[in-house]
């Protein structure tokens, strides 16, 4: 295992997404090992390198990760972005919490060929009553959701709002702690320079990357 930190996923978000922004964010370099069939998933199952039968895998620090969440932590952690004690640590994991859930919400509508408008109309509702209020409120006197420096909290916001306007490009006219906050984000050197067309940003989901993501995990999509 090499010691460069290496992504294995699809050509697409998905759950890799937010690892790659935080890695980004950190200003670590990354490779990545694209799946486009079953059989590189095979691979990997038979290599016993995804502990549930499940990527995203990172290897880093000789280590094969996986499980989002773990992998997050273990990045945030290692990187300074997970706040200065226990008590910050807890209020950045509940915010991540919440952006989590509404990437997930936004992460499952491409995936659906039914009642899109119907699941459209249920993300733009739970972002303006449940979501965004929340992060409003903690933007208020702070340039930082959590502390005084820029944690994972920060870095998931960003990535969540940017996922949002993707859809409903107005959706932040009520919101101006958190279009303040963007721009602030968007300026910082790192997030900037993942920003640029060529970054390994991905775009949102197509149709091709659907159609892979189903094909290699046709198991789960019976």
């Amino acid at each position: 295992m090499s010691g460069k930190v290496v992504l294995h996923y699809f050509d697409g978000r998905g759950k890799m997404e937010s690892i790659r922004w935080l890695l980004a964010a950190a200003g670590v370099e990354f490779e990545e090992v694209i799946i486009t069939k079953r059989e590189h998933y095979d691979k990997l199952l038979n290599d016993g390198a995804l502990m549930f039968q499940q990527v995203p895998l990172v290897e880093i620090d000789g280590m094969q990760l996986v499980q989002t969440k773990a992998i997050l932590n273990y990045i945030a952690g290692k990187y300074n972005l997970y706040g200065k004690d226990l008590k910050e640590r807890a209020l950045i994991d509940m915010y991540t919490e919440g952006t989590l859930d509404l990437m997930d919400l936004i992460m499952l509508y491409y995936f659906f060929s039914e009642d899109k408008q119907k699941r459209l109309s249920d993300i733009e509702q739970k972002a303006k009553e449940r979501f965004l209020p929340v992060f409003e409120k903690g933007l208020a006197n702070s340039d930082f959701l959590v502390g005084n420096q820029l944690s994972r909290a920060d870095v998931h916001l960003l990535e969540a709002t940017l996922m949002l306007q993707e859809i409903f490009p107005t959706i932040l006219s009520t919101f101006p702690k958190i279009q303040a906050f963007q721009e602030r984000m968007k300026a910082l050197p790192k997030i900037s320079k993942f920003l640029q067309p060529g970054s390994a940003r991905k775009p949102p989901p197509d149709e091709v990357y659907v159609k892979t993501v189903k094909e290699v995990f046709s198991h789960l999509f019976k």
